[in-house]
């Protein structure tokens, strides 16, 4: 075990950076297609390809899934993945063309490096060109480059977020990973509730409690610049629906991880993947789904 999301058999993991700028993208790129399902419980969500994971849509399987930086503009490098898996033929058959389906979700890190440098198709192939299986970067690297946590009094203060990956392996061979792009509004705590990345003390003494600083305030602060992203996968047999449910227990893992979490001012989504065919109860993998994205945003920031 690694430890990583790419414990799940069949999943691999490219990054590509623009370290200059401070920005990049992330693919989760499996060797097949799979069922996915995904829960949307931030306030400023930007995507692409999301409407179609829900239960009721016809399209049942997805070919990757696309996590970048740039804001709305960063949405451009899901074509660049298409283009990769098209050359490959893979994707859902229309008849004339196979089409790859790539659900894809950003944050927003304009603020941070050069905000007229964003990800593009030529960042989203170049990702699915560096995909691999074996050890996963993390921290600030990939969707995550110019991630940041901690920021109610303003980017001056904040800390570093960036890419973290966890995975645990059941007795019955039903293996759960996670990665997340940690880019919070709040701060991260671990698992006793003290903060390890936040808002900076001016002195540089240690952190300011969000809520403490929450507690003062009396209007709209206006900091709609903030997403969690977070893709479980799992070799458990999931259907679209189960694997929806999965992503929603998984937003138990943000909850307790980042403070506040869920904001008006953040666009958390937690997508869920299921690569294998390991019978397994849907809230045993939900369950442990939540502690391996905590785990996973955590990892971000140390």
């Amino acid at each position: 075990m690694k430890t990583t999301i790419c414990d799940v058999p069949g999943i691999k993991v490219g990054h590509f950076c623009f370290r200059a700028a401070q920005t990049g993208c992330t693919v989760i790129l499996p060797t097949k297609e799979v069922i996915a399902g995904v829960d949307v419980r931030g306030a400023a969500p930007g995507t692409r390809e999301i409407e179609l994971l829900k239960p009721v849509r016809l399209v049942e399987k997805i070919h990757a899934i696309l996590l970048t930086g740039g804001s709305a503009f960063g949405l451009d490098a899901a074509g660049g993945v298409q283009r990769y898996l098209e050359e490959r033929n893979i994707g859902f058959d229309a008849g004339v063309a196979r089409i790859p389906i790539v659900p894809t979700a950003v944050i927003y890190d304009l603020a941070v490096g050069d905000p007229t440098v964003r990800p593009d198709a030529a960042a989203g192939y170049q990702a699915c060109q560096n995909a691999t299986a074996e050890d996963v970067e993390e921290g600030r690297v990939g969707a995550g480059c110019g991630a940041t946590v901690g920021k109610l009094l303003g980017m001056p203060h904040c800390s570093a977020g960036g890419i973290g990956t966890a995975s645990i392996s059941l007795a019955d061979g039903v293996i759960i990973g996670a990665l997340a792009v940690v880019n919070a509004l709040g701060e991260v705590i671990d698992e006793q509730g003290d903060i390890i990345a936040g808002v900076q003390n001016p002195d540089q003494s240690g952190y300011i409690p969000s809520l403490d600083i929450l507690r003062k305030m009396t209007r709209d602060f206006g900091f709609a610049s903030n997403t969690t992203l977070a893709v479980v996968a799992t070799n458990a047999a999931l259907t679209r629906e189960s694997a929806t449910k999965v992503a929603q227990m998984a937003h138990d893992g943000v909850a307790r991880s980042i403070r506040p979490a869920h904001t008006m001012h953040d666009g958390d989504i937690v997508f869920a993947i299921s690569t294998g065919d390991h019978a397994a109860d849907v809230t045993v993998v939900g369950s442990f789904a939540a502690q391996v994205v905590a785990e996973s945003i955590r990892q971000a920031v140390r």
